[in-house]
């Protein structure tokens, strides 16, 4: 039987009245409670956001990174992985190539550098994406989501200038005790909070995200991660379970729990169900280390709320290069048996493909207009 408390936590979430009692209340339920907070967000998110899952075309385009955060395995200190950056014309061919497949949006992701070689590389494949997918099917080119770090505001600029629309910048944690760590002193959780701001003002749809586990995290901090979602009024989340890379200092510490890691990849989903449930209409990622965890687990994500998954178009002789965490799936699979496969998935759930869409949120499309 449902608990007074749940009951009037999903009533407020009804309502739009919730508060931080409200979010703690529906992340700390019971399993047997946890049926209903699934079966709740997926109906909040076919009413506000409709049944179409939409597509990113992943192309994770170097893996050079100037941070050191103590769980990504594509960290500057690690000394063992095998550094890339893609050439301008292979990055285009790759997002072209989800065009023409129907996508209609891509993710150009990479590892974080300030430098103006980088800056420039950026800045081209955005512009030369936008003008070479234009097609009667997608008049405006294809949509670009850039995730490639704490940048300069003049740099966002550059890159909104060039056709990128959206970005997305993960807080990892709002909590400053945790984010310190997992991050070495000169990485900070207020240049991060900075950073999302600046996107915002510059134009940018924005997205953030945390990770789910973090040894020592609360179902009270995960509450906060959510109302500092909603405060920071964010168009696009994307999170995911705590997964250290084992070539990092966390992963080295952390030892291998299966009680463990089916309880992260519980709260993972109750952690999309309940953001759902709180902000209705944004967009929110069914992420690759939902799968890392379990074999359906990005199945499982678009069943307790979330709309977009992000198919890779890395190509294949760099993917393993590109692995901030350990397990994660789709190394070997072509672009094409990936698409596949992630739309045989989508069938199983009755729901279909948005396709040649950007699969901008309900949420950036309202407060866009708003402002018009």
């Amino acid at each position: 039987m449902r608990s007074e408390k749940l009951h009037f936590a999903l009533q407020a979430c009804e309502e739009g009245g919730v508060d931080f009692d409200d979010v703690a209340a529906l992340l700390m339920a019971t399993d047997e409670d946890g049926g209903a907070i699934r079966a709740g967000a997926e109906e909040v998110l076919l009413r506000y956001c409709g049944s179409k899952v939409r597509f990113r075309g992943l192309v994770e385009f170097s893996n050079v990174c100037r941070c050191d955060c103590f769980y990504c395995g594509i960290r500057a200190g690690n000394r063992e992985v095998q550094r890339y950056t893609l050439g301008r014309e292979e990055i285009v061919e790759a997002a072209l190539w989800c065009a023409e497949q129907g996508y209609g949006s891509v993710v150009l992701q990479s590892g974080e550098r300030r430098d103006e070689e980088f800056i420039r590389l950026t800045e081209s494949c955005v512009r030369e994406i936008k003008e070479r997918s234009r097609s009667a099917r997608l008049p405006r080119g294809v949509g670009i989501t850039l995730c490639v770090g704490e940048q300069t505001r003049e740099t966002y600029a550059r890159f909104f200038a060039a056709g990128a629309h959206r970005y997305l910048l993960r807080i990892e944690t709002t909590s400053p005790e945790l984010f310190a760590k997992i991050h070495p002193p000169r990485q900070s959780l207020e240049s991060r909070i900075q950073c999302l701001r600046d996107l915002r003002e510059t134009g940018f749809q924005v997205g953030t995200g945390v990770m789910i586990g973090l040894p020592g995290q609360t179902a009270a901090d995960l509450a906060r991660d959510i109302l500092f979602f909603r405060e920071m009024d964010m168009d696009m989340i994307g999170m995911g379970p705590f997964i250290a890379h084992r070539q990092t200092p966390l992963g080295k510490q952390i030892k291998d729990d299966p009680e463990g890691k089916r309880r992260i990849l519980d709260l993972s989903l109750r952690m999309i169900a309940v953001t759902r449930l709180v902000l209705r209409d944004v967009n929110i990622a069914a992420t690759t280390a939902l799968q890392a965890m379990h074999p359906l687990g990005r199945e499982m994500g678009l069943r307790h709320g979330a709309n977009v998954i992000m198919p890779q178009a890395t190509p294949v002789r760099v993917r393993r290069n590109y692995q901030p965490y350990e397990g994660k799936p789709c190394m070997d699979e072509s672009v094409t048996q990936c698409r596949g496969c992630l739309v045989e998935r989508i069938k199983g759930l009755g729901r279909e493909l948005s396709a040649d869409d950007w699969g901008d949120s309900a949420h950036a499309i309202c407060r866009i207009n708003r402002k018009i």
